[in-house]
């Protein structure tokens, strides 16, 4: 039999200890998502744009989603709209399609139906969302190019997120201030922030969420796990947002 000593327990006890702590922090970096630090993200005050982006593609390999070779190229774009800040505010994003035009003079010019001179606008993007993560309350309006506001609708693809904005235009929508802390937005509470409504939707459900008041403010922040979102929406053109002077940019770029 072998002799404990006291110093033989302590020793074995401290490392069963470290040990456990290690797995702790392993299982909780694989639950959350991703195991960066913001100091791995920023060097010398700027966004480390490959290293967000492997944060994004760790997340995906998690939720088993298939990266297409596009999503590999600068056609994949993240963003932490100069806040410096972006395990809490930002997003990762790709326009699969944001197409516009002149219906007469779209293709091969062949259309001469009664919307000939009439514009159009469509989109198809995919939004990517770090655990805990918000996308910044903002609003798209019309503009000079004919386009009016953007109308758009949010399919969780993968994991959670709360839908904040402005007004109950589906109805289900309840005040921020009945939600859970961890689903309101960044920046909650702020004399800037517009939106005064959320409702949470997950990949289970499958339903999308539709933003039927136009040029009205709205954001998304991300579960505990992220969140994959397929956008159906109008052309994407002019974007502000509520709080002043932010920038659809990155940190230091």
């Amino acid at each position: 039999m072998t002799k404990v000593t006291r110093r033989s327990f302590i020793g074995s006890t401290m490392a069963a200890g470290l040990a456990v702590g290690t797995a702790l922090k392993a299982q909780t970096a694989q639950a959350s998502g991703t195991s960066e630090t913001m100091d791995e993200l920023y060097k010398d005050g700027k966004l480390d744009v490959a290293a967000v982006k492997q944060a994004y593609f760790d997340m995906l390999a998690r939720f088993d989603y298939p990266v297409p070779d596009l999503l590999k190229t600068d056609a994949f774009w993240v963003a932490d709209f100069n806040q410096g800040d972006i395990l809490k505010l930002g997003m990762g994003g790709i326009f699969w399609i944001n197409e516009s035009g002149t219906y007469g003079t779209h293709g091969a010019k062949k259309y001469a139906g009664e919307f000939r001179d009439s514009t159009f606008g469509y989109l198809g993007h995919e939004i990517f969302l770090l655990p805990g993560q918000t996308l910044p309350e903002h609003r798209h309006i019309g503009g000079s190019e004919g386009f009016g506001p953007k109308m758009e609708a949010w399919q969780v693809r993968y994991g959670e997120v709360t839908f904040h904005g402005e007004y109950q235009g589906e109805g289900t929508e309840v005040e921020l201030s009945k939600l859970p802390e961890s689903k309101r937005p960044w920046g909650y509470g702020e004399t800037w922030m517009k939106s005064r409504f959320g409702v949470t939707r997950d990949a289970r459900s499958g339903k999308p969420y539709i933003l039927k008041d136009p040029e009205s403010w709205h954001g998304q922040k991300a579960g505990a796990d992220g969140a994959i979102l397929t956008e159906y929406a109008t052309y994407h053109n002019h974007v502000m947002f509520s709080k002043p002077e932010m920038v659809f940019a990155s940190t230091g770029h």
